[in-house]
Formats: C-alpha cells, structure tokens, sequence
C-alpha cells in the first residue's frame, strides 16, 4: 500500500468510476474492490465499500460514503497533455460521459470530480512569467476547454 493515497468520496458508483478513470488515463487501474463486511449508514453487508485504483499513476480510494458530502473545485485531477489531441482526448472523455465544462480548462466529470485538462505549452507559458505569462494567461481566461493554438499564438504575442 502506498504511503499516501488520495481518499475520494462518492456517493455510491466508486467502482464504476475507477474503472472509467482506468479506461481514459495512462497508467491506470483498478486494483482491488472491498466489500463491506457489515451493514453501514449508506449501504449494506457486501456492498462496494472502497475501490483501490490508480489514475495517471496516482494512487487513489474511491469510497461509497453514500450523499452526505459533495464533491467542490477545492479538490482536482491535474492531467498535462502534450498537444491539442491528447487535450481534446481527455476532455471529451471527461465532459462526453455525463459530465460537464467549466472555464480555464476545468471539466466536471459525472460523479462531480473536477479535472483540470492543462495543455504542457499553457503551464509553460504561465512559468514563463512577464508579458507571455499575462498574454496566455488572459487567453485562458476566456476558454472552456484549453485552445493550444490559442495560447501559442497568445505566448507569441
């Protein structure tokens, strides 16, 4: 077991989103589904109760906590992609599957996880500093999805 794992709650479909995670992402997996061993407040004996998977080589717990807690922006996936075809790859995956769009590169996917599908040329851009960071900067301001013409053209000035 991993030192540190990221613990994400879920109402009651952890499996079925680590396996999708698994399915989209590099150097992911599910690697284990648990099952309560006893009745609990949202759920019952044999229930999925926790779901060890890995994302993008992170590892993570999904956990079937039932809806007293929601998923919020204060928490996200970061995935870097390399070019607008990965970009669009992982984000139509993301917002294709029940999810939905947000601004700056941000995406919600079904289950209420924030994702952040971030282009490597805008984090560059951003590390940059000065006038190409601010350039690029206020590009992805006005984006849903992250347009890597876009910010290119925007770190050119």
């Amino acid at each position: 077991m991993a030192k540190n794992t990221i613990c994400i709650w879920y109402d009651r479909d952890a499996e079925e989103a680590a396996r999708f995670y698994a399915s989209v992402f590099p150097d992911g997996h599910v690697k284990a589904v648990h099952r309560a061993p006893a009745d609990y407040p949202s759920g019952k004996a044999g229930d999925v109760l926790t779901v060890d998977f890995t994302v993008a080589g992170i590892p993570c717990m999904g956990l079937n906590g039932g809806p007293a807690f929601q998923q919020s922006e204060a928490f996200s996936f970061q995935i870097s992609t390399e070019d607008q075809e990965e970009t669009d790859r992982y984000w139509n995956a993301i917002v294709g599957n029940g999810g939905r769009e947000s601004a700056c590169g941000w995406g919600k996917d079904k289950w209420g996880v924030n994702w952040q599908i971030t282009p490597r040329t805008l984090t560059e851009a951003i590390a940059a500093g000065g006038d190409e960071a601010k350039r690029a900067f206020e590009a992805m301001m006005a984006m849903g999805k992250i347009d890597v013409a876009k910010i290119e053209a925007a770190r050119r000035g």
